[in-house]
């Protein structure tokens, strides 16, 4: 391993419910209990089961935000409280500190050594999440934190139950047992969970419960009907957007497009004439309309001539690039690997590679909903970070957390976007100009994409040396900006230096045997926002350090994947699994016919190996079309197949469509992109068919959620080279090959 050292990736980050009647069950096991948000209800034990007249409901931690998350939890809670799944019903639960995400710090590296922290760095990975009241929905955490959580609060539930149910009729433990949702007494009769509920509320909670076998799981490993499936076919599932409330007013924003500049003047009269149009708002940094819609309210603010300051960065693309390049210049923020002698290292392969900054382009814009009145604060906000969303709009308003209430409905995509709480603040600035009345904020398509946290547009420099088949010199500089240096000022206010990890997430962490093996890290002096995209930092690192393999497999004339195998089997026995199963499922055989070709890639991420095939096929114009993708992945332990592989699959997709169209620019310190046209995806006819093998033979259990996206962009650029013979080394390759639409 030599000196490759570990970082954790966010270890800085930073719906209200009324439950009547019932009782509420489960377990921490932890040193110190969070406070029970659910404390005042009636009978409620913990944050996480109810039980009542109604039925049992889970309070889910995470937002469901097209993951699953909601069936996954729910699927926990029922196999272990003995009820049937359909029986479950899913809330999203209040801010609050008893719902941090423990798996939020936690290190998932490949190597098991590297996962077994201890003294204080172990402390503190388990103790941070909790003290911060850390509640947050991204990582590809939300069933590594639940698995043990949810199944814990649902077997102490149990417990307790088949505790009240003893006490009630005199008769031991040994004599009861549960099925689907009932006590069975030793006559055969079937007491309701809902009837021992209020006798269960005056028990102490069952503490180390006993959990099922995986020869008893009914759920758990096997594929479930979605719970949002039916609400989200039929329309009835409220998202954000959806929400409506009396009296509600619509509104909409400008705010500066050269961002972090300045707003000059504005001249509102046009909007101001406008029918329907009720207020005008000066936010000091943009302006608002409040109207009777939210059409009239967009139509309205884009209709105000606004002059607009200078950006605090280049303002032509060029010259980002070029002050992106500079941080070479500058000592490394990170090195996070480095083994071996580099500084006598030989090289014969020197490349560099470049990526641009990329949008989320969620299908729902940013929007939330806000009612300021009376020295409260209510929000409905489709967000990833509840206590995030609840304190700094609270500070805003000028009001107590405590009265503040923040809803979560479903949200129309994150992918990190909406672990900023940007939207929200907004929206509580334009709330606040209108005391008493609930004002819904709605960004447009074009001031969504304008106004984005992007992922951060970089440069990768890389030298490299092969004898005899192998690498013996692998050395790479990655420079873009630091997600962490603006995620610590956006959360603090402080102007800090951060050791940034995501700098190189995706190269310095990846297992292969190299001899001389160096990966650094520049964070480059550019402003432009940037934030959590989609797998961040393994997202542009995975095509720097994937493409550069396989340029050198192809200098020491030797099977791109076999090259791989060859530095990985003696490194990680389960990422070269992967990448075994990839090569057979796939029929890799190394050659491939005119107008074929193929390509692998691999990143191991988020604690999973994903191993990617792509095959593209050039039609008699040379349009190029993307046949088919295979997708091999290990994620130690499988909670809902189905649910993986649409997990795997949609994230490929996603990498894919940034690996072909994605590409924000600016010019005159702007984005020129500003909607789908000019931001486009893959569609139906050009997304290939995919076929996904799912093993489990890592000895923990990895994320799902964003780990199919690292490997699809060098998948794809490899087997472009093994179409044409042009290596790709910038994205979008839509700017060097033709591809049907």
């Amino acid at each position: 391993m030599g000196k490759l050292k570990t970082f954790t990736r966010r270890t800085f980050l930073v719906s209200s419910i009324a439950v009547t009647g019932g009782v509420a069950f489960g377990a921490y096991l932890m040193s110190q209990t969070p406070d029970n948000p659910l404390a005042e209800s009636p009978g409620a034990l913990n944050p996480w089961v109810v039980i009542n007249s109604d039925g049992i409901t889970l309070v889910a931690p995470r937002a469901e935000m097209g993951q699953g998350v909601m069936t996954t939890l729910a699927a926990l809670i029922a196999e272990e409280l003995d009820v049937d799944l359909d029986a479950v019903k899913v809330i999203h639960g209040p801010p609050a500190q008893a719902y941090f995400n423990s798996a939020a710090v936690a290190e998932r590296h490949y190597s098991e050594s590297q996962h077994q922290a201890s003294g204080f760095g172990a402390i503190m990975a388990q103790a941070f999440p909790k003290v911060i009241s850390l509640q947050i929905t991204g990582g590809s955490t939300s069933a590594i934190d639940a698995y043990s959580r949810m199944r814990m609060a649902g077997a102490s539930a149990r417990a307790t139950l088949l505790q009240a149910a003893a006490d009630h009729l005199g008769t031991g433990l040994d004599r009861l047992k549960t099925e689907s949702g009932h006590v069975i007494a030793p006559d055969g009769t079937r007491i309701p969970y809902a009837d021992l509920a209020p006798a269960a509320a005056k028990l102490e909670p069952a503490q180390t419960p006993r959990l099922k076998s995986p020869a008893e799981w009914r759920y758990i490993g096997k594929s479930q009907p979605r719970k949002d499936q039916t609400p989200k076919a039929t329309g009835t599932a409220e998202f954000g957007i959806d929400v409506r409330l009396p009296g509600m007013r619509f509104a909409s924003v400008r705010m500066t497009p050269r961002l972090g500049g300045q707003m000059i003047s504005f001249d509102a009269s046009t909007a101001e004439n406008m029918d329907g149009v009720e207020k005008i708002l000066n936010l000091g940094d943009g302006v608002a309309v409040v109207a009777s819609n939210t059409w009239l309210a967009i139509e309205a603010v884009n209709a105000i001539n606004i002059t607009w300051g200078d950006a605090p960065y280049p303002h032509e693309n060029e010259a980002i690039f070029a002050k992106i390049a500079d941080a070479f210049d500058t000592d490394p923020n990170v090195t996070l690997r480095e083994d071996g002698e580099m500084a006598t290292a030989p090289t014969s392969v020197e490349v560099e590679y470049r990526v641009p900054y990329l949008a989320h382009a969620t299908m729902e814009p940013m929007n939330s909903t806000v009612l300021f009145k009376d020295g409260t604060l209510e929000t409905w906000s489709p967000n990833q970070a509840p206590v995030m969303v609840r304190d700094r709009c609270a500070k805003l308003a000028g009001v107590d957390s405590d009265n503040c209430t923040v809803h979560t409905p479903f949200l129309g995509g994150g992918y990190g976007r909406r672990a900023m709480v940007d939207f929200a603040e907004i929206a509580t600035r334009v709330a606040m100009q209108m005391p008493g009345i609930p004002v819904q904020t709605t960004w447009s398509r074009e001031e969504d994409m304008r106004h984005d946290f992007y992922r951060p547009g970089a440069i990768a420099r890389m030298r490299g040396h092969v004898e005899n088949g192998k690498i013996t010199t692998l050395d790479g500089q990655m420079a873009a900006p630091s997600v962490m240096a603006q995620a610590m000022k956006l959360f603090t206010g402080f102007d800090l230096a951060p050791a940034d990890p995501t700098l190189t997430e995706g190269a310095h962490d990846q297992p292969y045997a190299i001899a001389n093996h160096r990966l650094r890290g520049y964070s480059a002096d550019v402003t432009i926002p940037v934030g959590f995209w989609r797998s961040v930092g393994n997202s542009q690192n995975a095509f720097f350090y994937d493409s550069f393999l396989d340029e050198l497999a192809h200098e020491a004339s030797v099977d791109p994947l076999e090259f791989r195998l060859r530095h990985m089997r003696g490194e990680h026995a389960p990422s070269a699994t992967v990448l075994e199963a990839v090569r057979d499922m796939s029929g890799w055989t190394g050659k491939t016919p005119d107008g074929v070709g193929r390509g692998v890639g691999f990143c191991f991420s988020f604690g999973t190996a994903v191993a990617e095939v792509v095959e593209v096929q050039q039609d008699a114009d040379g349009l190029i079309r993307i046949s088919d993708m295979w997708i091999a992945a290990d994620l130690g332990l499988i909670l809902d197949p189905l649910n993986v592989e649409a997990q795997l699959t949609g994230g490929a997709i996603f990498g894919l469509s940034a690996a072909i169209h994605g590409e924000i620019t600016f010019a005159d310190g702007m984005a020129e992109q500003e909607n789908f046209p000019d931001y486009d995806a893959l569609r139906m006819a050009s997304t290939p068919r995919f076929h996904v093998e799912l093993l489990q033979n890592m000895e923990r259990m990895g994320g799902v959620g964003e780990p199919g996206t690292p490997p699809a962009a060098p998948a794809l650029a490899n087997a472009l080279f093994d179409l044409t013979g042009t290596r790709a080394r910038q994205l979008p390759l839509a700017n060097q090959f033709r591809f049907q639409s």
